[in-house]
């Protein structure tokens, strides 16, 4: 018996010595090293100063601090001001070609924002979390956790690390043209090593390429189970932006783009279907040149059915182009710090620009193509029933509500 207690006095006391190694080891190295070989940001890190002595607490060991600190290392460079010039890089050549990243001066401004422009961005984003916060609003998803949003429901949420920006696109609100900043910003497309500075001089086929953008529905390709909890860091750190329209202007300017100009991929996907549903063409045309020339097309009408038939979406969800902004951009999840309007589009921009301080870096693209205006609303909503007109606004009322835009009564009570 003896020996028995005296084997189990050694067990025991070998089982704490090694908990107490375990616990200091873990405690100098820390949980974040293991993970030192993963990138967590797409582009690279401004050089820092030399580290100074600190003294050396005595901490607790807790996981989610130390992925806390590991990960804020990597944002420092976006949340410090945009256009900070990096200190010189004392170390070889080689390295500074890795590690600078190019930053320029503020530009100087005489005169401080307007009130007026300060004011209208209080009131959209006051509105936004009123109307998130109003349980007699209702629409889908708006109760829901940003953790209980799917992956692929983020993908329009493109960001930008360099300046610490995070830019939501919705398509037909120029979101080409914003698109087109975030390249310039993100330096993600270079010519012989220099980046491009000029918007207007990326091909249209880069700006929508996706490889052009990171995304939140790439973080868990690239950070794996830490993907959510640094989206959340990036929300909360980063400046988050956005610009939406009237939605039945959109709806319009929609069908104008994807279905009055040949199309093909939006003939195939789309239209048959809506010819066949709504035109009694059993076998419409099957290609958009030969539609054309038949003029066997779909209406504005036909469209207008297509989105309230219960089948549209239990097919597939709706296309990004008809999609409601809060079904893209989640507003009761993410709060946003400017809401544009492409009715204000122009001071929208420089606004915001100014806000971002890269304003000396980019200018936003002045539209010349022919855009949709809100006085067509009648003439376009004219081939649709009355009953048809107050569903659909039905179907887009949380995108009214939420961004500001008047009940369209001249339409809903003919």
């Amino acid at each position: 018996m003896g020996t028995t207690r005296m084997f189990r006095v050694f067990v025991l006391l070998g089982s704490a010595f090694m908990i107490l190694l375990i616990i200091i080891y873990w405690d100098d190295v820390g949980a974040s090293h293991f993970y030192l070989h993963t990138p967590v940001s797409p582009g690279p890190r401004a050089p820092r100063p030399p580290p100074q002595p600190k003294p050396q607490p005595s901490r607790a060991p807790s996981f989610l601090n130390d992925i806390d600190a590991f990960v804020n290392q990597f944002l420092e460079p976006g949340t410090g001001e945009p256009t900070d010039i990096v200190p010189a890089d004392t170390s070889n050549q080689s390295e500074k070609e890795e590690r600078y990243v190019p930053r320029r001066e503020w530009k100087v401004h005489l005169s401080p924002i307007a009130a007026e422009l300060r004011d209208r961005q209080e009131r959209r984003r006051r509105l936004l979390q009123e109307i998130c916060a109003n349980d007699t609003v209702v629409f889908p998803g708006k109760q829901r956790s940003f953790d209980d949003i799917p992956n692929k429901e983020l993908d329009h949420l493109i960001v930008d690390d360099r300046h610490g920006v995070i830019y939501c696109y919705v398509p037909k609100v120029a979101c080409s043209n914003w698109k087109r900043i975030m390249i310039v910003l993100s330096e993600s497309l270079q010519q012989d090593g220099v980046p491009q500075r000029d918007p207007l001089a990326i091909p249209r086929d880069l700006v929508h390429n996706s490889s052009m953008h990171f995304t939140f529905n790439k973080f868990w390709k690239r950070y794996g189970k830490f993907a959510r909890h640094l989206m959340k860091v990036k929300l909360k750190k980063y400046t988050k932006f956005l610009f939406v329209r009237d939605p039945f202007v959109r709806l319009i300017s929609a069908f104008r783009n994807k279905f009055e100009m040949r199309n093909e991929d939006f003939y195939r996907r789309f239209a048959q279907v809506m010819l066949r549903r709504y035109a009694n063409q059993t076998t419409p045309p099957t290609s958009v040149d030969e539609a054309f020339t038949s003029g066997v097309r779909p209406t504005f009408s036909h469209f207008a059915r297509y989105l309230l038939d219960p089948r549209t979406e239990k097919d597939l969800p709706f296309n990004e182009h008809w999609r409601q902004v809060y079904r893209l951009c989640h507003p009761c999840q993410i709060q946003y710090d400017f809401v544009g309007h492409l009715e204000t589009a122009e001071e929208d921009a420089e606004h915001l620009l100014r806000l971002l301080r890269v304003d000396n870096v980019v200018e936003f693209p002045a539209s010349h193509r022919n855009l949709t205006a809100s006085s067509w609303e009648v003439d376009w909503f004219s081939t649709v029933p009355v009953e048809a007109r107050r569903e659909l606004y039905k179907l887009y009322e949380p995108d009214f509500r939420l961004f500001g835009y008047s009940r369209p009564d001249w339409i809903l009570n003919e």
